[in-house]
Formats: structure tokens, C-alpha cells, sequence
């Protein structure tokens, strides 16, 4: 054998030898993992639905996984705050983050400068599940369904409004996407919250709201506000007699989701570990009952399919928003 085939062959020899060693000291962190805590970033505020759903979850995680999950809220800027922190972490696997379609989806769209882009600086654990907003009008607005909506505001353009808690909220988004595939005139009226936005629909100071159903059920269920339809694709089974959008509008639905992301970079196989982790967290009754209350359709599956509805998601929020000139500081 000449001097160069010798050389190549003892490079290739280093080159496997290499790559076996790493495989087996990525295997066998995997085996290892967890081997202390692991924090989930809650980019948002306790108390509202991301907070119950993170804490639950953990719950759930902590008792499967052998280790404690640490929750850490840290709100602000419609998630962008959290998510910058926790793209910055180390990709160890022990730093996670409770995503939604706002710091996933949303965000990148409307945002001038977002600090990260969360197709490169994250990668997918596990979807939770999804939800569907609720259409509802004040009961002082002569509408009962959305046809008559739609001609109502047809008929007196400029009267309608829609409340939002805040730009680039999901509501915000979906009530943009009807005004798209409607060609309404309705005016935007940003809140600082839902409950604030949606009460003002009760008062009758504004016509209508596209809200969570965590928000905007119980005022439903009093008859404070009028659903006249669901964003899904099927009826909430909580209110199985409010039809969905997609009967007058083909097409359209809107769900929000829920899910848990890692920074780019984490071991395939402490991924791997963790999406069957949470998988089998989501069959606890307790964890079950909590999404239930929250009208979540839990949606377990693996990572890959978990990006490919991420990738989906960011493309149909970018064409809203292109469509709206929404554009954020």
C-alpha cells in the first residue's frame, strides 16, 4: 500500500473512531439525562393559561423524569423577553420553554427586530395541543350568526370594532384574517389584557372580540356576550351547538397551540427522551382534566411532526401580517 493510501486510511480510521466516540458520549448523556433539575421558561406573566398549562405539565414531568422542573416567568413584549432568554441558553437539556403561537408563530412576523428567529434558535419538543378561539359580539349588536355579521357589516361600514389585548396578539391576527377573507371595515381597538378587551365587548363600547375560550367561555356560558363561532376546524364540545367560522367562510381556521421547545442544539436523544416524557404526561387525568377546562385539544406526537406545523404556522401568520402591514417595534 503506498504512503497515501496509508494516510487516508488511518484519517478515515480517526474519523470513525471519532464519530463512535461522540455517538456513545451522546448516548450516554442521554441515559444520564436528567441528572438535576430542568428549568421551563414561561414566557409570560403567573396565572394566566401558558402559566396553569407549564405547571401542570411539570408536575407531570417531575414524577416521570425523576427530577424537579423549575418554573421561571419571565413576561413582557407579547413573549419576545422569554424567548430571547431562553434561545440564549446553553443546549444542554436543561433549560426548556413553554412556546405558543405568539413567540413561535406570531412574533417573527410582526416584529421589526426580534433578537431571534425562532425556526433557527430552537428546536422542537413536543406539541401540547391547540385551541380555537371564540368570535363573540356584545348582545346590544342585532347579529346571531356570522352570515348576518358579515351583512351587518356590510350595510354600516365603519361601525364595527373588534377588542384585542394587544398588537400582534393572536386575537389580533385572527380578527385581521377576517377582515381579509371578508373585506369588512372594522376597527382595531388594542387592550392591555383580554379580560379588559373582552369585558368591553360585554358593555357594548365595542362590537365584538376573537378571545380564548379561558376568557371568553364563562361569559359565554352567563350570557354576558353572544359566541357566534369557533376558529377550529371542529365544534368545541363545550359549546357543540356555536358552529365553527370554516360553515360560512371555507377555509378559515385559526388554532392556537401549545408545546415545549428547547434551544437549538440539545442532543437528538435527550430530545427524543423528553417528547416521550411529556407524551405520557398528557395521559395523566389531571393533566387531561386542566386542558379539558381550558377547551385544549390535546395533540401528542414527535418532534419532527411538531416542526413541520411550526414551519406551517409561521408561514400563515407572515402572509396575515404582509397583508395587514403589521409591523412592530
Amino acid at each position: 500500500m503506498s504512503m497515501l493510501g496509508t494516510t487516508r486510511g488511518i484519517f478515515f480510521a480517526a474519523v470513525v473512531a471519532a464519530a463512535v466516540s461522540l455517538g456513545f458520549a451522546g448516548g450516554t448523556a442521554a441515559q444520564n439525562y436528567p441528572a438535576k433539575p430542568i428549568r421551563l421558561v414561561v414566557p409570560f406573566a403567573p396565572g394566566g393559561p401558558a402559566d396553569v398549562i407549564g405547571r401542570i405539565i411539570g408536575q407531570q414531568l417531575n414524577m416521570i423524569l425523576g427530577q424537579g422542573i423549575v418554573i421561571e416567568n419571565r413576561g413582557g413584549a407579547g413573549g419576545t423577553v422569554g424567548a430571547r432568554y431562553a434561545a440564549m441558553a446553553d443546549p444542554d437539556g436543561y433549560t426548556l420553554m413553554f412556546a405558543n403561537t405568539s413567540t413561535m408563530s406570531i412574533n417573527p412576523a410582526v416584529y421589526r427586530h426580534l433578537d431571534y428567529d425562532p425556526a433557527k434558535a430552537f428546536a422542537p419538543v413536543a406539541l401540547i395541543g391547540t385551541t380555537s378561539n371564540i368570535l363573540v359580539v356584545s348582545p346590544a349588536l342585532p347579529v346571531k350568526t356570522v352570515a348576518e355579521l358579515i351583512g351587518y357589516g356590510k350595510t354600516n361600514p365603519g361601525k364595527l370594532s373588534y377588542s384585542t389585548p394587544g398588537a400582534g396578539t393572536p386575537p389580533h391576527m385572527i380578527g385581521e384574517m377576517f377582515k381579509q377573507r371578508t373585506g369588512l371595515d372594522i376597527t382595531h381597538v388594542p387592550y392591555k389584557g383580554g379580560g379588559s378587551s373582552t369585558q368591553d365587548v360585554v358593555s357594548g363600547q365595542v362590537s365584538l372580540t376573537f378571545e380564548n375560550p379561558a376568557v371568553s367561555l364563562p361569559l359565554v356560558m352567563a350570557g354576558q356576550i353572544r359566541a357566534l363561532a369557533v376558529t377550529s376546524d371542529v365544534r368545541n364540545p363545550r359549546i357543540p351547538e356555536v358552529p365553527t367560522l370554516s360553515e360560512t367562510i371555507p377555509g378559515f381556521v385559526s388554532g392556537s397551540f401549545t408545546g415545549i421547545v428547547a434551544p437549538a442544539g440539545v442532543s437528538p436523544a435527550i430530545i427524543a427522551r423528553l417528547n416521550a416524557a411529556i407524551n405520557e404526561s398528557l395521559k395523566a387525568p389531571a393533566v387531561q382534566a386542566t386542558l379539558a377546562q381550558l377547551s385544549v385539544d390535546v395533540k401528542p406526537g414527535t418532534p419532527e411532526e411538531f416542526g413541520a406545523f411550526l414551519a406551517a404556522e409561521r408561514v400563515k401568520w407572515s402572509a396575515v401580517a404582509k397583508a395587514a402591514n403589521i409591523q412592530l417595534d
